[in-house]
């Protein structure tokens, strides 16, 4: 097991079903976003699902435990973190159930066929080219801002992979709210469900967490407020649900 982990490299406890993660310090990390992004998803029975822009692994990693779905993929352009991500499916013997596919979102269509997936996830790019400094690390440039896909990109490649009625899951900036419905209406991808997370309950909200359907009727659900802390370093119930950690 400890041949997978490469030097400088780390291994953190996922805190649930024993399952952990390989992460390099220096580079891009999974952040909170993508759990409260895994507490937010549907994944029913026997559906396959398809995490676009995978990172580390996180989403399907975090999925395969918490939902009873048959297949779990994840689709990154990054080589080092595609392959990180690979060696953490390995690390938790998740071969049979997990699969990392090194490729680029704008291709996804043609790389798993149109109208294949149960279900999408993403948590993309937060920044377009014109938001503040890129950081000089690629990795993490790649992560926060679009200069390898775009939303456009993103959204339209969800709807094209998707089935009919199936379901898409973001978590995004409030800022592009409207941006994001805009292109999920014109691909024909409903805006069904919104909670929007706040990091106290005074302060305005820092992320969206989105559900949309291919396909589905006009009327969209918003879900009471996720509150993240109750005071400064110390999560809400909410929150530590979500992590899987009993609240003292």
């Amino acid at each position: 097991m400890e041949s997978l982990v490469l030097d400088s490299e780390r291994v953190d406890d996922l805190q649930i079903n024993g399952l952990k993660i390989i992460q390099h310090p220096d580079k891009f990390c999974f952040g909170m976003d993508a759990v409260l992004l895994s507490g937010f998803v549907k994944v029913k029975e026997g559906e396959c699902l398809l995490d676009m822009g995978t990172g580390t692994g996180i989403i399907p990693i975090l999925l395969s435990a918490k939902t009873k779905g048959k297949h779990f993929t994840g689709l990154e352009i990054q080589a080092e973190s595609a392959q990180m991500a690979s060696r953490s499916v390995s690390y938790n013997h998740l071969e049979e159930k997990i699969d990392i596919i090194e490729g680029d979102i704008k291709e996804a269509s043609k790389i798993f066929g149109r109208g294949q997936v149960d279900v999408v996830t993403s948590n993309p790019p937060y920044m377009t080219n014109h938001h503040g400094l890129k950081n000089p690390n690629d990795a993490k440039a790649i992560a926060r801002h679009e200069l390898m896909c775009s939303l456009e990109d993103l959204i339209r490649e969800t709807a094209a992979v998707l089935k009919p009625s199936g379901r898409c899951y973001f978590v995004h900036r409030p800022f592009r709210l409207v941006e994001i419905f805009t292109l999920m209406k014109e691909y024909k991808l409903e805006p069904k469900r919104m909670r929007l997370v706040y990091p106290f309950v005074d302060k305005e909200p820092n992320m969206v967490l989105i559900e949309g359907v291919k396909g589905g009727g006009s009327q969209l659900t918003v879900e009471r407020p996720l509150i993240v802390y109750e005071t400064q370093g110390k999560y809400t119930k909410d929150v530590l649900d979500i992590y899987n950690i009993d609240k003292e």
